[in-house]
């Protein structure tokens, strides 16, 4: 009896420390995401790669959680008081500078004294990349409504759904990583029509890589949730392609729209504060058009943020999900390249647009427009001291490459926050 006793026990201890594979970087069982995969080994030692992730990059699934869920029934309007001592500090960063600069700063520290400072908060600039949250909103939103009670099955669609890319994947600069499991090799390359991907992939190279083609994928996809609904699941390619040929093209903008527009209002965030007017690749155009442009402010994206950390964008379970996937676990560009974040987790999503007019005779080049140069960052920053705070910061400065402002800007704010 006592023999048996410690086998039980034995076996119970076994289980109670044996690690479960899940995300971002130890998460490739749970997503299917191969790149995660090839992390995995880097991390592990098993694969040689001269790309050093920073220390904040490596958290575990587990470790990701949402900050605000004390605070879930709190209105957002709460959070959005502005601290006295804390705007004036941040104030001081952009002294001197034009209207082009625009920023919300949410420090959530400690729950009891949150703080709040903004500047130029509700002025709208193009979004760019930042646009494809909306889309990962849209996602969730659908996979909400085919299956409403179970989360797990949501989670099982974007791991064993896989779709073709067809001409919505075209044509983007941005490369997709793609590794081999059996080889071990990895390459980097553009989307091409006949690329094949797990929802939970295209949803990665969308964040991860911000690859255009990724996000009209998705969001194409969302829109088939929407009009197959629970037959979605074993749509084949053959229907897809059939409704979209046989869909009338003003029909299939205005869905379309209203797919990643209207969650959003159900976040109260206006159509002035944010809203995604086209797809991100000229391909998709062949079957939708654009419609009410595109737009973003520092106010509307808090919002999401905000909301985003309370569980309340769809439900906790999505708003969790969505998180995981915007932590950075590949390059961090602009903002998040901050040498003060190295060590912090960072939540992270940047956009650009520029455009350039060269009878002007003025310095003009990527990302360095004389007519309109966009550069926005949108993060959640979590440093391992329990430093918590979420940045919204839009700029439209002419002529200039903004990434080493933002990046500027990132190692300032978190001096004043960390202070």
């Amino acid at each position: 009896m006592k023999k048996h006793f410690y086998i039980i026990l034995l076996l119970f201890l076994c289980v109670s420390f044996t690690t479960v594979s899940y995300y971002p970087v130890d998460g490739y069982e749970r997503t299917g995401i191969k790149r995660l995969k090839r992390l995995e080994l880097i991390k592990s030692g098993e694969l040689k790669d001269a790309t050093k992730l920073p220390e904040g990059a490596m958290k575990s699934y587990m470790d990701i959680q949402l900050s605000l869920i004390e605070k879930n029934q709190d209105s957002v309007h709460c959070f959005l008081k502005e601290d006295e001592v804390f705007q004036k500090e941040i104030n001081n960063l952009f002294r001197g500078l034009d209207k082009s600069y625009s920023l919300t700063i949410l420090d959530i520290s400690d729950l009891q004294n949150i703080r709040y400072a903004h500047r130029n908060e509700t002025s709208g600039y193009q979004p760019g990349s930042v646009g494809k949250l909306a889309v990962l909103v849209a996602l969730f939103e659908q996979l909400a409504i085919i299956y409403p009670d179970d989360f797990d099955k949501r989670l099982e669609l974007l791991k064993n759904k896989s779709v073709k890319a067809g001409a919505w994947g075209l044509t983007d600069s941005h490369t997709v990583p793609i590794f081999n499991i059996e080889t071990q090799k990895l390459v980097k390359r553009q989307v091409i029509a006949s690329d094949v991907f797990t929802l939970f992939e295209w949803a990665d190279h969308m964040l991860s890589v911000s690859n255009n083609g990724a996000a009209s994928i998705v969001w194409r996809e969302a829109l088939l949730m929407q009009v197959f609904g629970e037959k979605y699941p074993e749509l084949t390619q053959e229907e897809a392609d059939a409704y979209f040929k046989d869909t009338p093209r003003k029909e299939l903008t205005d869905l379309a729209n209203d797919i990643v527009n209207l969650p959003l209002r159900k976040l109260d965030i206006t159509s002035d504060e944010w809203r995604l007017g086209s797809f991100f690749t000229s391909g998709a155009n062949k079957y939708v058009g654009d419609k009410g442009g595109s737009i973003g402010s520092p106010l509307g994206l808090m919002k999401f943020l905000i909301q985003l950390e309370q569980g309340n964008v769809i439900d906790k379970a999505s708003s969790l999900e969505m998180k995981r996937l915007m932590y950075m676990t590949d390059r961090r560009i602009r903002y998040a390249q901050s040498p003060a974040l190295k060590e912090a987790a960072v939540y992270f999503k940047s956009g650009s647009l520029y455009k350039c007019d060269r009878t002007k005779g003025e310095e003009c080049g990527k990302y360095m427009g004389n007519v309109n140069n966009f550069m926005n960052s949108v993060a959640i920053v979590e440093h391992p001291d329990n430093c918590r705070y979420m940045v919204v910061l839009m700029t439209n400065v002419l002529r200039k490459n903004s990434a080493s402002d933002h990046m500027a800007l990132a190692a300032s704010i978190d001096k004043i926050v960390r202070k």
